[in-house]
């Protein structure tokens, strides 16, 4: 070896000696490389007891890789048992997190006792205070989950604890109130359903099988015994539909505004928290208090429902692949940004908006909610006062009435109220679902109005949030009014898009509702929500109109008794549409 270095000049010899070494360095950065990615995808789970404030115990998961000393935690609180989250939680971890999972107070292996959303926020702060101190935890703190678990995220940053960095929080609220009642009307299905599952089940009680009759009970105060058994905290809830003190402890509207934290809000259109979450967004990019906050927000706004999230195929539409979203990959960026990065380093969210049109089936980007580039554009209901079922003379278009057209009218009976979807052999009763499905079924019936466009030439695009603008009357004491916006496809397929509903005493407030006036015209808006889409040629635009929803909504009794009443009455109500009351939905429509 010697002897050869002498046959060729030093410097060449140097040079095929570095280049050796070069390789034998390369060659071992890629086995240690190599081994510290296997350590990663090793991930392993501990579960330990977390103390709160008051002694309670709650059960947590440490999902962590061998690799990982020190490294920011991403949170979960969950009432669904912590055991569901793990192949998010090893993912997150094999991402260079150490993942966190405690089941909420009074939950699975949690000690305490679990109401909904009463301990969420100190909760919270005690369990991030927690981690914050571990060895483990390099100081940055993370959360994520949807629907309760994305509340929970709510309620522990209004608490503001240390270490808390950003939070993700997918279809949920900040006013638990308007979650639940929307237009003094109440999600009854979905509340008492999730309280059946949620409560504790006394010894012998049984879940009931009729459904319908319990939800069509009057009082509503005693729906819960119907349900099966008493539930304290569903009582409480259906029996507070003012928008009073009672809801305080969970009404963080006005609070969230002094959070200083990025946050990512992801919900679907079809979801029953899509004006919560969207609310969320517009209040933190306008209102929050710290201007770099403001410019530290992100919505992603796509096709879906509550259950669907990401998925192409909702309720009866498939909106196609470019509706499949990796939320947890869309978590992940965001995580990487705002806990992987020194905060002098972060660039600003520059496109903070990412929704996806309906019809077109792709996703644009904005600066804002709503979106610019689209303007308020009314569309008018028309017809000679028939407008009853689909077969009826109801017509819409942009032309504001030029003469007295007479009133349309249908009776509302709180006894067989609208339903909200067609029953069938495959969705049942307590099927019923806020996904696209077909809307023609109801459309037959005598006590739905229904206003229909000619076949569109051009597409029609819209974005933003829906509003009807309707002038009515009911000669009961209190009614309902439910507008539906609706694409009519080429085949006749009826495709529910956004609906809203009103109870007519609810209409100037929710804390003071107040009795309508027999046959008294009043003037009343409807938010039907946030929305984005396309109606292709051949389409036409279709507006619904009855006086229920029912079960996703309450049927109102139309006594304004309130839920200790026991009465319910046929309310005759009308829908006026002439020179000086001129009924419309306002659609924001691209320029």
């Amino acid at each position: 070896m010697i002897s050869n270095l002498f046959k060729y000049p030093l410097t060449k010899s140097l040079n095929n000696m570095n280049r050796t070494l070069a390789f034998l360095f390369c060659l071992i950065l890629v086995v240690v490389q190599s081994a510290i990615a296997d350590d990663l995808q090793q991930v392993s789970r501990e579960t330990i007891n977390i103390p709160m404030r008051d002694g309670v115990m709650l059960s947590t998961d440490i999902y962590r890789s061998p690799a990982l000393k020190r490294a920011p935690v991403l949170l979960m609180r969950t009432p669904y048992n912590k055991v569901h989250a793990k192949s998010v939680a090893e993912r997150y971890a094999k991402a260079g997190y150490i993942a966190v999972v405690q089941d909420c107070r009074g939950c699975y292996q949690s000690k305490g006792d679990f109401v909904p959303y009463n301990n969420e926020g100190q909760d919270g702060y005690d369990a991030i205070e927690w981690l914050e101190k571990q060895p483990w935890c390099n100081g940055r703190i993370g959360m994520w989950g949807a629907s309760y678990v994305g509340a929970t995220q709510w309620q522990a940053a209004v608490e503001k604890p240390p270490g808390l960095v950003t939070i993700a929080p997918v279809a949920t609220w900040s006013s638990f109130y308007r979650n639940l009642y929307l237009g003094g009307a109440v999600r009854i299905s979905l509340i008492t359903s999730w309280a059946a599952g949620k409560s504790q089940k006394p010894e012998g009680a049984m879940v009931t099988s009729d459904w319908r009759k319990a939800l069509l009970h009057l009082p509503m105060s005693e729906v819960d015994q119907k349900v099966g058994w008493s539930i304290p905290w569903l009582k409480g809830m259906l029996t507070h539909p003012r928008h009073d003190g009672y809801w305080k402890r969970i009404e963080l509207t006005e609070e969230i505004a002094d959070i200083k934290l990025p946050i990512q809000h992801i919900v679907g259109y079809y979801d029953f928290f899509s004006r919560e979450s969207v609310g969320n967004f517009m209040r933190m990019q306008k209102n929050a208090s710290d201007p770099l906050t403001r410019h530290r927000q992100q919505l992603i706004l796509g096709p879906w429902d509550h259950g669907s999230i990401g998925r192409a195929k909702v309720g009866k539409i498939d909106f196609g692949p470019n509706a499949v979203l990796d939320t947890v990959g869309e978590n992940l960026k965001w995580f990487d940004r705002f806990l992987k990065k020194d905060s002098e380093n972060i660039d600003n969210v520059s496109l903070p908006v990412k929704y996806f049109s309906m019809g077109e089936n792709v996703w644009h980007e904005a600066t804002t909610w709503p979106p610019t580039g689209f303007t308020s554009t009314p569309f008018y209901l028309h017809s000679n006062g028939n407008a009853n079922t689909d077969k009826g003379d109801g017509k819409l278009d942009q032309s504001p009435p030029i003469s007295n057209e007479v009133a349309d009218s249908f009776q509302a009976d709180p006894d067989d109220p609208s339903p909200a979807c067609p029953v069938t052999k495959s969705r049942p009763f307590m099927g019923a679902t806020w996904a696209p499905v077909d809307q023609r079924p109801i459309e037959k019936r005598d006590d739905v109005l229904v206003y229909t466009s000619v076949p569109f030439t051009e597409p029609l695009t819209f974005a933003g949030n829906v509003k009807a603008k309707l002038f009515v009357s009911a000669d009961t004491p209190d009614a309902d009014w439910v507008v539906k916006l609706i694409d009519v496809h080429p085949d006749g397929f009826a495709q529910n898009m956004a609906v809203g509903i009103l109870r007519g005493s609810y209409r100037n407030s929710e804390l003071h509702p107040s009795p309508l006036k027999p046959d008294q015209v009043y003037e009343v808006t409807i938010d039907l929500g946030p929305i984005a889409a396309q109606l292709r040629k051949g389409h036409r635009l279709r507006v619904d109109i009855c006086g229920a929803y029912f079960p996703l909504f309450d049927r109102n009794p139309n006594s304004a008794e309130g839920p200790f009443g026991k009465r319910s009455l046929v309310s005759t109500e009308k829908v006026y549409h002439d020179q000086i009351r001129m009924s419309h939905i306002v659609l924001p429509c691209k320029k």
